[in-house]
């Protein structure tokens, strides 16, 4: 038996979750209809009605209604259905997720969604998924599909769109049933086995300016027995990377590629946040740091780069992505930001500094290639980790080399050594 959870507002959007449930009954799925809405009537019976979604919270529905407060109603059904969420999933009664909505309906069933494993199906019917979604899926593997118009009755425009989703997690859930691949992050912690064959895990960050250095480093870490988890410097990867580095679930982080930190300092679009590159080092995990791609900011579209930078090197990465070359006083300000946030860590940690470029654009005869403001940003990692416990190792050659990738791999392999037999 397959079953699908749907959870939504049954007050607003009930006649379109009955249109969900019927379609997956004749898909030959069972349904759990878990209703999360607050104020009006609910149009369709629910399995897990609101009043337990209410209690699952630790409120009492006709309290929460009675308090008018439509943002505390919201935060406390959405904390309610992630845990009705859990416990289907923990009872063997739940093989994916399906919902719809707004803003609102969104941002409760992505938080229920966000508390099942990897590779439990989940699929999102929002209007709200043509913009930022990185607030809704977090470091969570939910399909957001945009619903073209807003959730309002099943149209002619509409009715194929979810007919799509529902086809979507009926194929993924029946898949799942045949085949449970749920993955936890406490399931993937460090076995102690790396570096002997075994299968402890390995972070490292990567970009397209960046991939070949990396894919050296990661060939040169999987023969050493580790099994390297790649996350894309695009703003999310960088989140996941240091949500699962906070739960010091890697061996060690090779750290290679920097550029979502130029971003949060210089206005990009592709920042993870003031809290990039902290967890390694708060928890105590063996890194080791490169600088690259700190030779660029990324934009969006060519015609939305501020006015502010237009006059300098833009060049088009994608028809979505423009990037900008560092200046020598950004590269100072991103040396001493790296540095200052390396200096503190608790755990084994080094810099590699590759002397020749960071990143494809800035390797000898590219475009980006300017010794003078890779100078400045390799000063100031110096000057701000003199005195530290940082290790500070320079390579005469430029990020993408294959040695360099190999040369950071066997620095981190001989730092986690070392924090094993210490």
């Amino acid at each position: 038996m397959t079953i699908v959870v749907l959870v939504g507002t049954l007050d607003t959007k009930g006649l379109e979750y009955g249109w969900l449930r019927e379609r997956l009954l004749s898909r030959g799925v069972e349904v759990v209809v878990v209703d999360a809405g607050v104020v009006g009537t609910p149009r369709i019976p629910a399995d897990v009605p609101r009043a337990e979604v209410a209690r699952a919270a630790g409120r009492d529905l006709e309290r929460l209604r009675a308090e008018g407060d439509r943002g505390a109603a919201v935060t406390a059904m959405a904390r309610g259905a992630a845990e009705i969420v859990r416990r289907l999933h923990a009872e063997g009664r739940l093989h994916g997720v399906l919902a719809l909505g707004g803003s609102g309906g969104t941002s409760i069933a992505t938080r229920a969604m966000r508390e099942l494993p990897l590779g439990v199906p989940k699929v999102m019917v929002s209007s709200m998924a043509a913009g930022d979604v990185s607030p809704y899926v977090g470091s969570a593997d939910i399909t957001m599909m945009y619903s073209v118009v807003d959730i309002a009755g099943v149209n002619r425009l509409s009715a194929p769109i979810l007919a799509n989703a529902v086809d979507a997690v009926a194929g993924m859930a029946k898949g799942f049933a045949a085949e449970p691949r749920a993955v936890r992050p406490d399931q993937l912690g460090d076995d102690g086995a790396g570096g002997e064959g075994g299968g402890s895990l390995i972070a490292a960050s990567m970009a397209g300016v960046t991939t070949s250095g990396v894919d050296a480093a990661r060939e040169r870490l999987t023969g050493y027995g580790y099994e390297v988890l790649v996350f894309h410097a695009s703003g999310s990867g960088g989140r996941t990377l240091e949500s699962l580095a906070e739960q010091r679930l890697f061996a060690g982080v090779l750290d290679l590629t920097l550029c979502e930190i130029a971003d949060e300092l210089f206005g990009g679009i592709l920042t993870a946040g003031p809290d990039r590159m902290t967890a390694a080092g708060r928890r105590g995990v063996p890194q080791v740091v490169s600088p690259g791609a700190l030779d660029l900011v990324k934009f969006g579209p060519l015609d939305t780069v501020p006015a502010r930078v237009r006059d300098r090197d833009v060049r088009v990465h994608n028809p979505s992505v423009s990037v900008v070359r560092t200046t020598a006083r950004e590269c100072a300000e991103l040396g001493a930001h790296v540095a200052a946030k390396l200096r503190v860590s608790t755990g084994p940690t080094a810099v590699c500094l590759p002397l020749r470029g960071l990143s494809t654009l800035g390797a000898p005869g590219g475009p980006y290639h300017d010794p003078v403001a890779d100078e400045a940003l390799f000063a100031a990692l110096r000057d701000g980790l003199r005195g530290s416990a940082v290790e500070v190792v320079e390579i005469d050659t430029h990020l993408n080399d294959p040695w360099f990738g190999r040369a950071a791999a066997d620095l981190l392999q001989r730092l986690i050594a070392d924090a094993k037999a210490g």
